[in-house]
């Protein structure tokens, strides 16, 4: 299992993702001093991370069915895509000032808010490897059985 480099991708990938789930957004600074705020205080934001995290744990733990792991590895990618693009959305909304009071409050985001893009290109990766492993396994059995014809 761990002798693959997909399994490694996808390891980091969800470490990427366990790490958000434990990080902050960002930083709230406003005119009432700083607030940190966390991933799991913001309800959509909770449901990406719990089901890329479940594909990802599930892409990690499925090494023995090779097709079913390069699907889930590939959902788990667009997903983290769309998360990505929905917290693009949140920062521009937070600087547009869209559904908020005249606060004066600006938000700088954490470094987290990349995770889902490396996570993203990771699962890629590990869906591509995976493709790869399949296809020579495939392509050895295939040599296997026409010797055997002969």
């Amino acid at each position: 299992m761990w002798q693959r480099v997909q399994t490694l991708y996808l390891a980091i990938a969800t470490i990427l993702i366990i790490a958000m789930l434990a990080g902050n957004v960002g930083t709230i600074i406003g005119d009432q001093g700083t607030e940190n705020v966390k991933y799991y205080e913001k309800t959509s934001y909770l449901i990406f991370l719990i089901m890329t995290l479940m594909a990802n744990v599930i892409a990690l733990f499925s090494f023995k069915a090779r097709m079913l792991q390069m699907r889930v590895a590939m959902l788990s990618a667009i997903l983290l895509v769309f998360f990505q693009i929905w917290l693009g959305v949140g920062f521009a909304r937070f600087q547009l000032g869209i559904g908020m009071e005249e606060t004066g409050a600006r938000m700088i985001f954490s470094f987290t808010a990349i995770f889902p893009v490396i996570a993203a290109i990771l699962n890629m990766l590990a869906a591509r490897n995976i493709a790869l492993d399949e296809a020579m396994v495939q392509s050895a059995y295939r040599l296997r059985k026409s010797k055997h014809r002969k």
